[in-house]
């Protein structure tokens, strides 16, 4: 498992790739068993998940029936989710890679996006939890993920362009594949899971 050290070299790297500087690749893991070692940002991820999943069984059992129940089915239907929204659009990434003739990039593509979501998922943990402590400042909260996720797509697009080159075409299908799939499916697998507070 990578440790702390390491995660940081590897969000420091990130950092300078979304600023537009390609040394920032230097700093991470991009070979094969980089690649597979990054998958260890899902543990670490981990605590960030639970803040958050906390706010989804709050907000669940405050939009159901009285006596609605949200034990351990609850959190490891969620975890479910979370693991096919992570696993899929790194499949479907895979695909066009492999498509577009582009398979040396895979190795970068999914290492780096991995590492980011670990700061992605503690900045929307932090959310969540002020949620919990500022119940009267939903709106500001809300505004605030909204400027997350649009600052989380900016740096996959920032990021992709140092991997794949100045290429728009190419850099709008891999956005796509990265993003469209986990927000349909996580919609989905929560209403047929029946975890949805909605």
């Amino acid at each position: 498992m990578p440790s702390f050290a390491e995660i940081k070299l590897y969000i420091s790297g990130l950092w300078l790739l979304v600023k537009g500087d390609a040394q920032g690749l230097r700093l991470l893991d991009l070979t094969d068993r980089g690649m597979m070692r990054s998958f260890w940002a899902f543990v670490w991820c981990l605590p960030a998940m639970l803040v958050y999943w906390a706010g989804m069984r709050f907000a669940f059992l405050a939009a159901g029936p009285e006596g609605a129940k949200a034990g351990a089915p609850f959190f490891l239907r969620l975890f479910l989710i979370e693991a096919v929204n992570w696993v899929l659009p790194l499949v479907l990434v895979g695909g066009l890679c492999l498509l577009l003739n582009a398979e040396r990039k895979f190795t970068a593509i999914v290492a780096s996006t991995n590492w980011l979501s670990v700061p992605v998922a503690y900045a929307y943990a932090v959310l969540t939890a002020l949620l919990f402590l500022l119940p009267g400042a939903v709106g500001i909260i809300a505004l605030l993920q909204i400027v997350l996720l649009a600052s989380t797509i900016y740096a996959v697009s920032r990021i992709l362009r140092q991997i794949c080159g100045p290429q728009p075409l190419v850099l709008t299908a891999f956005m796509l594949v990265l993003m469209i799939p986990s927000l349909i499916i996580s919609d989905l697998l929560r209403s047929y899971l029946e975890v949805s507070p909605y």
